[in-house]
């Protein structure tokens, strides 16, 4: 029987404005007449470090972060809603055997 393949995960949170981001930003003027800031492009050096350590981006959702580290729903007819530049990130890759 062959042996299946294990895997580990990681979840982070990432934010779209942090300072690594303003160079990369910057770089891309050219591109779309200039990005916003918190634009989730602007997340590309961060996603981009993770591949290069083995992971791959699995999941990816906004999300509203807490002073707790918990995560601020919006439920079905709440009516919540709200600007965020923060995502929740999922990432897999091949678990050590």
């Amino acid at each position: 029987m062959a042996q299946r393949q294990k895997w580990e995960y990681l979840s982070v949170f990432v934010d779209a404005v942090s300072e690594p981001v303003i160079d990369y930003l910057e770089d891309l003027k050219s591109w779309k007449n200039g990005v916003p800031r918190n634009t989730p492009e602007s997340m590309i050096p961060r996603l981009d470090s993770y591949g290069q350590d083995g992971w791959e981006l699995v999941h990816m959702q906004p999300v509203v972060v807490g002073r707790n580290a918990d995560v601020l729903a919006q439920y079905t007819g709440s009516g919540t809603q709200g600007w965020t530049s923060q995502y929740f990130c999922v990432f897999k890759r091949p678990a050590d055997e």
